[in-house]
């Protein structure tokens, strides 16, 4: 996909006194916000001439909770920051985890992160475009991705027994293997369900008029701004910035030789688009869940067999409870793991690992003094890096048109946590 068009770029008015001059403070409650984010607006009229975004409303403290938890209780803190698609955080973070310890993944386990992975990256496109139309007045629009989302979360939930907080990853693999008849659900909601609501958003807002007008020529970054301002994924590649973590620093299944047999990479395009607008981050999205379902299509007929854990002797893994319930060794195994005095210890060291989420590159970086918990994790979440261009694309623009160029950003306020 190659979209080309000349715009115009804003500019910001000259700093002048003007007695009409006031304060608008959108958000933390505004309803085209979906969340807890603020903005200090600054207006001439309903012209915007200064914006601040402002960050703490949450106060979760989910960095320093990587001091307290161990490297698979804090599975469940990555679920709440990108809660649209938490799938993707799981892998994530012990992605990083598994760097640390010296881990490689089983081919199985591989393969089914990378469909989660991309499930997640669908399921967080889905509502990102339907909410941007939603906060422009389009209803109906917002209803045919939400549909396809309760899929999806019907999906985790028989996966894994939840459908919000799935915190489905462990070090060194994953919680439960495929249950049966899950694979078929799946081919039959990529290839039938899903490609006729990606149409039906196509026809609903990709030719209509009112949406053109309210995204086209909003929101302009230009290509050397996206990468001074460090931003990633689809707010990155709609300004042509061609960088993509599954192909630059190929992981999982996007690498060659994932399952160690000589298994070529999953096939997909990365969409670029040139007009660094509202416009353009819609279309990138809407042709990133089509390539996302083609690699999930892929992955499925080439899914291996064996073990989704590494081996036992790597212990980090806990026994199956057929050991645990019928020997000695098993329960001694079980319990070492999960005693606070013992449980998982890494070697000395730092490790940083990142995947391409459905909004940029998420990383985790994670410091160890070889105790049970990180001596230090931080994180690399895409909505805070994001957020901090947003000043810049509103200025010179009118109030109306905020929703518009903040849903094309999808800040996720969760990730704002400091």
């Amino acid at each position: 996909m190659k979209i080309v068009y000349d715009i115009e770029p804003t500019r910001p008015l000259p700093e002048q006194e003007r007695e009409d001059r006031w304060i608008l403070n959108f958000g933390p409650q505004h309803p085209a916000t979906h969340t807890t984010l603020r903005l200090v607006l600054e207006l001439d009229g309903e012209r915007v001439v200064g914006c601040t975004p402002d960050i703490g409303f949450l106060h979760s403290g989910f960095e320093k909770l990587g001091e307290h938890l161990s490297y698979n209780q804090y599975v469940v803190v990555t679920d709440r920051m990108n809660y649209i698609s938490p799938m993707a955080n799981n892998i994530a973070w012990h992605m990083a985890c598994e760097k640390l310890f010296g881990l490689e993944i089983t081919p199985r386990c591989k393969a089914i992160r990378t469909i989660c992975a991309e499930l997640a990256r669908i399921q967080d496109h889905l509502l990102c475009v339907g909410t941007a139309a939603l906060d422009l007045g389009a209803l109906t629009a917002f209803i045919y991705g939400f549909n396809e989302r309760e899929i999806i979360y019907d999906l985790f939930e028989h996966l894994c027994g939840a459908r919000f907080t799935v915190s489905y990853t462990r070090v060194g693999g994953l919680m439960y293997d495929l249950p049966e008849g899950w694979t078929d659900r799946l081919r039959k909601f990529i290839r039938e369900q899903l490609p006729r609501a990606l149409d039906d958003l196509e026809s609903l807002l990709t030719r209509n008029r009112i949406f053109i007008e309210r995204t086209r020529g909003l929101g302009f970054i230009s290509h050397d701004e996206a990468i001074n301002w460090s931003l990633t994924g689809p707010v990155a590649r709609a300004s042509g910035v061609r960088w993509d973590l599954r192909k630059d620093e190929p992981y999982l299944c996007y690498a060659d030789d994932w399952d160690g047999r000589g298994a070529p990479a999953v096939k997909f395009k990365v969409p670029i688009a040139k007009g660094g607008d509202a416009y353009c981050r819609y279309l990138v999205r809407l042709e990133e869940m089509r390539q996302a379902a083609a690699i999930i299509d892929q992955v499925i007929d080439m899914l291996p067999d064996g073990p989704i854990n590494v081996a036992a002797d790597e212990k980090v893994i806990l026994p199956d409870k057929r050991e645990v319930y019928f020997s000695i060794e098993g329960l001694i195994a079980h319990f070492e793991k999960i005693m606070t005095n013992r449980g998982l210890r890494p070697p000395l060291g730092a490790a940083y690992a990142a995947n391409e989420t459905a909004n940029g590159e998420l990383g985790f970086y994670i410091v160890s003094d070889g105790t049970g918990c990180a001596y230090r994790a931080r994180c690399r979440p895409p909505s805070f890096i994001n957020y901090q261009v947003f000043p810049k694309l509103i200025v010179g623009h009118q109030l109306s048109d905020v929703v518009a160029v903040l849903g094309s950003l999808n800040i996720i306020a969760a990730e704002l946590d400091r």
